[in-house]
C-alpha cells in the first residue's frame, strides 16, 4: 500500500471516528439500581444526563442507603456508555487491520 493511499485511509477514519463520537453523544442508555428505584441515564460520550429517585426510597433516616443506589446506578450508566461507545468505534475499524482493544 503506497503511503498516499494509506494517509487518505487515515483522514477518512479520523473523519468517520468525529462523526461517530459526535452521534454517540446523542444516543443514550438507561441504567438502573434498587429494582428500578434509581434510574440513570448516560450518553455514548460517558456523561450523565439525568437521573430519576423514586420517592419511598428516599429516607432522611437511611441516606446512606439512597447514596450507595444512585453511585451504583450511575456507575452502570457510564459503564454501559462506555461499552456502547467501544461496540461504535469497534464496529467502525472492524476490517482495518487493526488490534483489538486499540483504546477503543
Amino acid at each position: 500500500m503506497n503511503l498516499k493511499k494509506m494517509m487518505q485511509q487515515a483522514s477518512k477514519l479520523q473523519e468517520q471516528m468525529a462523526q461517530t463520537q459526535a452521534d454517540l453523544a446523542s444516543k443514550t442508555v438507561t441504567a438502573t439500581a434498587g429494582g428500578g428505584k434509581v434510574s440513570v441515564v448516560a450518553n455514548g460520550a460517558g456523561d450523565v444526563v439525568s437521573i430519576k429517585i423514586s420517592k419511598d426510597v428516599v429516607d432522611p433516616e437511611d441516606v446512606e442507603m439512597l447514596e450507595e443506589l444512585v453511585l451504583t446506578g450511575v456507575r452502570k450508566a457510564i459503564e454501559e456508555g462506555k461499552n456502547l461507545a467501544q461496540s461504535e468505534m469497534s464496529r467502525l475499524t472492524s476490517g482495518m487491520g487493526l488490534p483489538p482493544g486499540l483504546g477503543f
